[in-house]
């Protein structure tokens, strides 16, 4: 990476993950890195790391290049109101937020900046990350490809048209709930039937592992892999039944729906 600095808004779970893989990979000095929040706590753990801290999102935004908003969304545009007086043309700003466009970002701010879009889901803790990104119009390809770096540091990163941003979030950000809520069903019926909780979790999570490599790498499609589990006359294929019979592949299309217009509610 270039050393331009990068601020972060917001000490959460996400900048914390971007961070730690920027730090992991050695790929920026801990010096070129800024983070303000409200939570003295959070503060206290990235002067741990030698990360810089400031006192206000106007500092913050002063001594960066780089500005990664990784506030919620509800907070932008209060976020966006502080630090707009410390605005120049040479700063770009990263939104990570669900239903925040590159334009509300400029509207908050009330100039055109260069932006990036993005959304990461909680994965890139673990640096297993999956992430979507667009870019505007007018950023540099030097800055777009340090931002991309960011993120993919921790994971996977896709490129997208800022159409696609709020219908991904249901692909990729908000997805891993819904593995969660079916590895959550899973581990209750074993337990029920008097399997160990930490024995079915670990058989759960390397099904889970194992389904997604075939998923990538055998070259069959997901209803391929499905027939070939389901042996005719076997047990899969009543478990599948009953899947299908309540419509399951329906509730979660309905699911993503829902999740991709609360997106565009909150970008209004």
């Amino acid at each position: 990476m270039n050393s331009k600095k990068i601020g972060f808004i917001g000490a959460g779970n996400m900048a914390t993950a971007i961070i730690n893989g920027i730090l992991r990979q050695k790929a920026e000095q801990p010096e070129n890195i800024f983070v303000f929040d409200l939570d003295e706590s959070k503060l206290d753990l990235m002067r741990e790391k030698g990360v810089g801290t400031v006192s206000s999102c106007k500092e913050l935004t002063e001594k960066s290049d780089i500005i990664v908003l990784a506030v919620k969304p509800q907070n932008y545009d209060e976020v966006l109101s502080d630090v707009k007086d410390a605005v120049n043309e040479k700063k770009v700003f990263v939104t990570i937020a669900a239903g925040i466009s590159i334009e509300y970002v400029r509207k908050g701010l009330g100039t055109a900046v260069a932006a990036v879009r993005v959304m990461p889901n909680t994965p890139l803790l673990l640096g297993k990350g999956a992430t979507a990104m667009c870019r505007s119009e007018n950023i540099q390809d030097e800055d777009f490809e340090k931002i991309y770096q960011m993120f993919a540091l921790s994971g996977e990163v896709a490129l997208l048209d800022e159409s696609q941003m709020n219908a991904v979030i249901a692909v990729n950000g908000s997805s891993p709930a819904y593995i969660y809520l079916f590895a959550k069903a899973m581990r209750d019926y074993a337990v029920s039937v008097g399997i160990d909780a930490d024995t079915a979790m670990n058989l759960i999570c390397k099904t889970f592992e194992g389904s997604a490599e075939m998923l990538r790498s055998s070259g069959d499609t997901p209803d391929t892999l499905i027939q070939k589990v389901c042996s005719k006359g076997g047990t899969t294929i009543e478990a599948m039944n009953v899947l299908r019979d309540n419509n399951v592949e329906s509730i979660i299309c309905d699911a993503m729906k829902a999740c991709t217009k609360r997106a565009e509610e909150l970008g209004k």
